[in-house]
């Protein structure tokens, strides 16, 4: 799995569920050793893609918060 322009731009969603995807097949322990490193290498892709789109929304919202006269920043709540 090679990134492409194209999933540098799908949303949130859709990174999320591929990456849900990559993990299950790690998870088997049946995936041969080079398959592995290559989901794995796309996984943390995946994983930087969500983090830095979960940053952009953060922003954007401490933003939409100033303009309306709210000064406590804004966090996401990570599930644990």
């Amino acid at each position: 799995m090679k990134m492409t322009d194209k999933q540098e731009t799908i949303s949130f969603e859709d990174a999320m569920k591929q990456l849900e995807e990559i993990v299950e097949k790690l998870e088997t322990g049946e995936v041969p050793l080079e398959k592995a490193i290559q989901y794995y290498q796309e996984g943390m892709k995946l994983s930087k893609l969500c983090s830095e789109k979960l940053g952009n929304v953060e922003t954007q919202m401490q933003q939409i918060m100033n303009e309306h006269g709210e000064l406590e920043p804004f966090s996401v709540q990570e599930e644990d």
